[in-house]
């Protein structure tokens, strides 16, 4: 048996906020002195207590540099355009994580990291789980199976054998909380018991989904037991964070989102809350922690939401380093000539955002794969990458990004470079022809004009929406575009789900894992018969595509996988449902005396501290 679709309002709230621009702008915390069980250690010597800035500083502002509290060799200050409110390792959603990593992952260490699009232990798990170390093990178990032979919990008549995934997490004996409390499996099970009472963001729920239970083996052991015949990729990542039981225990569980705890938590990284204000946040070393460390003794991080500011308190040196996501073209030109100068040095990555224009498969021109194709050889992506992401972005010939484990090597894909010659060609060998001389091709005896629909109030996505508009106007083709609020058009009821759409251009996050059932096989396309769930809103149903893309996310066979993943993007490619466009553009801006730090397309750019040193 096949999994069936079971997290589709998971899915829906993923996509309605990956495709949105991520961007500062979210609410600054209210200023809060101490934790009454972690009180904030008086400053040391020589230093002073942070300035005390508004809530967002307009874009207009005259650009000064940013006032810190003085730090000496053995101290960073970081600047970031967001402050993410609480500091807790469970987020709402992916804009959310993304915002607050790279402070959390110094409190809360993820057990596993993705670096590079590969998961990796930070020392809080003692490895990742295996099937060869015998963690992640498969055994057949007896369901009952309902009268539509999908599996249930109510007894039947009807008995068969299913696989059912067990993984064992093995947490570091090591480790401490910040105050000196240890932390053991009861941790662990703490927060998942939590999590099945309050919301804990998207991921927690995705997992909970995935779970029958999730229980402790041992003081320092714990296991997850995925439901019977559900095999997901995310079956590594079901462990739960741990969160201190002895200090949340008695506590509201309703209330953690907006607790004390959760501006000033307690953690076991190896760095702890010193004092926060509106504005400013100190972290100091955790003397509990046992891990490696390094020569960086205080991490003081200011938060501006205007990024001329931040750049030039780079390069002034009232600031160490600046993370930046998607600048404008205007922002990326201003930081190449500080690097070209020498204020600052500069390190980019390819965003694991990835922009992609879909073709809706029931519009009857865009059935012939002629005119797909020819309308991804009249789209300059090249030029969109020089010109708006400044260079620094990749084009994409897949929907695996490049870098990727499971990507397919660049020649065994079927490629569309700019060709507007050969747009045109494809155009008349569909009978798509300009008869009239109009400069406007014509099919079935109307004008041939699609419509492109993208979500509103994106600068970035408006500018690429454009040039689209205006290369297919270029051979013969007319566009209209149509910008819909974020909430109207990733809503159940949108033109997404509802595929009332012709042309969409709006963006996925590409993980550690590349997935993919929910957006390309044949169940996933959004019907009246499946209530209008899953991601596949082109509507590609292709049967040797649709058996790949279910090898690749059920195996548990690595060699497999990639073998899968190879023959679905080939396919992809060649019947062209959706045209992929580019990566955005991440930055790590640091001063030139600083090393050691560098962008990373899925770790947040404070994974290594413990390397960064000062020349």
């Amino acid at each position: 048996m096949m999994r069936t679709i079971q997290r589709s309002l998971l899915l829906l709230l993923t996509l309605a906020l990956v495709g949105c621009e991520i961007q500062g702008g979210v609410a600054r915390p209210t200023p809060v002195a101490a934790l009454p069980t972690a009180p904030p250690a008086a400053p040391t010597a020589g230093e002073t207590a942070p300035a005390v800035v508004g809530a967002s500083a307009s874009p207009e502002a005259s650009v000064a540099p940013v006032e810190t509290a003085a730090v000496g060799e053995s101290g960073v200050r970081i600047g970031l355009l967001t402050d993410p409110g609480d500091l807790l390792p469970y987020y709402d959603d992916s804009v959310d994580e993304r915002a607050t990593t790279p402070i959390s992952e110094l409190i809360f260490p993820a057990p596993l990291l993705a670096v590079g699009y590969t998961y990796t232990t930070t020392g809080v798990l003692e490895r990742v789980p295996t099937a060869e170390s015998g963690d992640v093990t498969v055994s057949m178990v007896d369901v009952y199976l309902d009268q539509t032979g999908a599996v249930t919990t109510t007894a039947t008549d009807t008995i068969t054998q299913v696989q059912q995934i067990s993984v064992t997490f093995h947490w570091n004996p090591d480790l401490v909380w910040s105050d000196g409390a240890p932390l053991t499996a009861d941790d662990s099970v703490f927060a998942y018991n939590l999590a099945r009472q309050v919301n804990l963001g998207q991921e927690t729920l995705g997992k909970l989904d995935l779970l029958e239970r999730y229980e402790k083996v041992d003081d320092h052991t714990t296991r997850a037991v995925l439901k019977p015949d559900f095999i997901d990729p995310a079956y590594l990542t079901t462990y739960f964070t741990p969160l201190p039981r002895h200090l949340l225990e008695a506590r509201d569980p309703a209330e953690l989102r907006t607790s004390e705890f959760a501006l000033l938590p307690v953690g076991y990284g190896p760095y702890a809350v010193e004092r926060r204000d509106q504005g400013s946040l100190r972290l100091v070393r955790n003397a509990h922690y046992a891990g490696p460390t390094g020569p960086i003794d205080t991490v003081s991080f200011i938060f501006r939401d205007n990024l001329d500011l931040l750049r030039s308190s780079v390069g002034g040196g009232s600031l160490d380093v600046v993370a930046v996501e998607q600048p404008s073209p205007e922002a990326l030109a201003a930081i190449k000539a500080d690097a070209d100068a020498g204020a600052l040095w500069v390190s980019t990555v390819p965003s694991p955002i990835w922009e992609h224009l879909d073709f809706n498969l029931d519009v009857g021109v865009l059935q012939d794969i002629r005119v797909r194709r020819a309308i991804a050889h009249a789209i300059n992506r090249e030029a969109m990458v020089a010109d708006l992401l400044g260079g620094y972005g990749a084009v994409l010939d897949s929907w695996i990004v490049a870098g990727h484990w499971a990507a397919a090597p660049a020649d065994q894909l079927t490629r569309y470079p700019y060709n507007p010659d050969e747009a045109r060609r494809l155009l008349d060998e569909a009978g798509i022809v300009d008869a009239n001389g109009d400069g406007l091709r014509e099919t079935g005896g109307q004008p041939l004009t699609l419509s492109l629909v993208t979500t509103q109030g994106s600068a970035l996505r408006l500018a690429a929406a454009q040039r689209i508009r205006d290369d297919l106007t270029a051979v013969g083709v007319g566009l209209s575009l149509q910008e819909v609020p974020t909430a109207g058009l990733y809503s159940p009821d949108g033109p997404l789900f509802r595929r009332t759409f012709q042309l969409a251009l709006f963006a996925w996050i590409a993980g550690p894992d590349p997935r993919g059932w929910e957006r390309w096989s044949c169940a996933g396309v959004p019907n009246e018969s499946n209530g209008w769930t899953g991601n596949n809103f082109p509507g590609w149903c292709f049967f040797e595509a649709d058996r790949a893309i279910r090898v690749a996310t059920t195996s548990l066979s690595r060699e497999e996988r990639v073998a899968a993943y190879l023959r679905q993007q080939q396919l992809f490619t060649q019947e062209i449902p959706v045209l992929p466009l580019f990566q955005r553009v991440d930055l790590v801006l640091a001063s030139p005396s600083l090393t050691g730090v560098g962008a990373d397309p899925t770790a947040p750019f404070t994974w290594n501290i413990a390397t960064w040193s000062r020349r």
